[in-house]
């Protein structure tokens, strides 16, 4: 692997955001292979609109951000350029209604690859929200890296947004985590010693899984030399933008945290994966394992959190947003709002109720 790397490149926790949206039809919600025409008819935009492993898919991608509310103003516009085209857009982790395999993977050599190696394990489109957090030096990375992984799991609990799959619920808050087990490099990866430990891991796993370089490991986090930032790719994609800005202040004061602090003792990678799962079955209601396998709620771990992140958040100019958390909590998150809208009308007017929401969020 390269060593090269873009760390102290760009203003030390600077942030950059990408969200997977589905694109849909904005009247009934429905999935729609509409990725290349929408690419053929945004406008100028600031920041980037791409298309994604699936053509019912569109990622979109801030330039380089300061703040939380910063980056959600950016997808806010970013946003209002892919309906302009006439499209729906849904932030959701996954398409609640969409049968299986019903799908058409995007014409890119990388696609194709990817499709060749997985299988059905791509079959489900999924949708991710990625907070990329700018680090200082390779050494402040991995230091970062190591300390976010215990964290993880509350940011899975308060980002689940995706209960439905094929037109049901499925039990579930996450969907997506549940799916996204199918893949192969797709957990939490364990802590790294330094930099040239984290070069020569991904070297051996490149040649056991026969690709090109990192950026197929599609770990939950991970570090990103080519940007210089550590990648925080846990969380579903989000409907509205003030749920989304909320996470991002969240994330973006614990790597603060996590890149200052003393270290602290290693997760069992065990517990980690219980916890993670735990997250997605129950969301903000789920009771999360500690380090000795005793759990406590949500509630109290995010308690905890913010009062320990809080000097951050006043740093970072993110004190409101990352406030709103709680709100996430006391609404049951993404997945709460989904089996609200869904308890009221059904699968129809959950869809267009979503629809709505990540159009004018």
């Amino acid at each position: 692997m390269d060593r090269t790397h873009a760390f102290g490149s760009s203003t030390p926790f600077s942030l950059g955001v990408e969200e997977e949206l589905f694109l849909v039809d904005p009247a009934t919600g429905a999935q729609i292979d509409a990725s290349l025409a929408v690419l053929e008819r945004v406008g100028p935009v600031d920041g980037t609109v791409e298309r994604e492993l699936h053509a019912c898919q569109v990622e979109l991608i801030t330039d380089v951000c300061s703040t939380a509310d910063e980056a959600a103003d950016a997808l806010r516009r970013l946003r209002a350029a892919v309906v302009a085209t006439g499209a729906g857009i849904l932030g959701a982790g996954m398409h609640p209604a969409a049968l299986p395999g019903a799908i058409e993977i995007t014409d890119k050599d990388r696609y194709a690859h990817i499709r060749h190696l997985l299988g059905d394990a791509v079959a489900d489109p999924t949708g991710g929200l990625h907070v990329h957090v700018g680090m200082p030096d390779p050494e402040t990375a991995i230091k970062c890296f190591n300390a976010l992984r215990r964290h993880l799991p509350l940011l899975q609990a308060l980002g689940a947004n995706s209960p439905f799959r094929y037109g049901r619920d499925t039990g579930l808050a996450s969907a997506r985590e549940v799916t996204m087990r199918g893949w192969p490099r797709s957990g939490v990866p364990r802590a790294m010693r330094d930099f040239e430990d984290f070069c020569a891991s991904s070297e051996l796993l490149c040649r056991a899984a026969d690709v090109e370089d990192y950026t197929w490991f599609w770990w939950k986090l991970r570090p990103h030399p080519r940007l210089g930032t550590v990648e925080i790719r846990a969380l579903d994609a989000q409907t509205s933008l003030e749920d989304l800005a909320a996470l991002v202040a969240l994330t973006h004061c614990l790597a603060r945290h996590a890149a200052t602090a003393p270290d602290e003792p290693d997760p069992a990678p065990e517990l980690l994966d219980e916890a993670a799962f735990r997250a997605a079955r129950f969301g903000t209601a789920a009771e999360l394992p500690g380090r000795d396998g005793s759990h406590r709620p949500v509630a109290l771990i995010l308690a905890d959190v913010l009062a320990t992140v809080a000097p951050h958040a006043r740093e970072l100019g993110c004190e409101d947003a990352l406030d709103a958390t709680r709100r996430l909590v006391e609404h049951g998150g993404g997945a709460g709002a989904q089996r609200s809208a869904h308890a009221i009308g059904g699968l129809g007017a959950m869809l267009r109720d979503g629809v709505a929401r990540t159009r004018d969020t």
